[in-house]
């Protein structure tokens, strides 16, 4: 239904889904999974939309569906950068929030670890194993989201850093 709250996850290997559902669950939220053909999801509550194969092919799928006032969960600072431009609220996987305060610095941080993988002379270490506090901290920051949104649809823009 028009201005229902609706949550979007860039789920390609993304570890928080089925934390994020079961909070949509209790809010009853509606929730679209979207992932490309070289993942199999399933769920019992949410949409799962599998996107063709492309590099960036779930990423505008999720763009397009996504309208002001919704929630975008990803980790893709690009993603999230577009979702703000829509007026979305956007949080990565770790529960901190993108804002039009922090946007910019992520994709700087990005586009330099990028640069640094280029030159060979740089092994930058992956992800940290994924925790149960990191889980918590997820959970918590989204439903604080979750909350503010109800609360006041209209502005994706206040919010917390973590």
């Amino acid at each position: 239904m028009p201005g229902t709250l609706r949550i979007y996850i860039d789920a390609d290997a993304c570890p928080v889904t089925r934390i994020a559902e079961g909070i949509a669950r209790r809010y009853q939220l509606p929730v679209t999974l979207l992932c490309d053909t070289n993942h199999v999801l399933t769920s019992d509550y949410s949409e799962v939309r599998t996107i063709g194969a492309g590099p960036d092919a779930v990423d505008l799928a999720l763009i397009n569906l996504c309208r002001r006032g919704d929630i975008v969960v990803t980790q893709d600072y690009g993603v999230a950068a577009l979702a703000l431009g829509k007026g979305a609220r956007a949080i990565h996987q770790s529960g901190r929030w993108y804002t039009d305060e922090n946007i910019d610095g992520l994709l700087m941080e990005r586009h330099l670890a990028k640069k640094a993988r280029r030159s060979a002379k740089h092994h930058l270490k992956g992800p940290a194993k994924r925790t149960e506090e990191d889980d918590r901290r997820f959970a918590e920051s989204f439903e604080r989201m979750i909350q503010e949104a109800l609360h006041d649809p209209t502005d994706p823009s206040s919010g917390i850093l973590i």
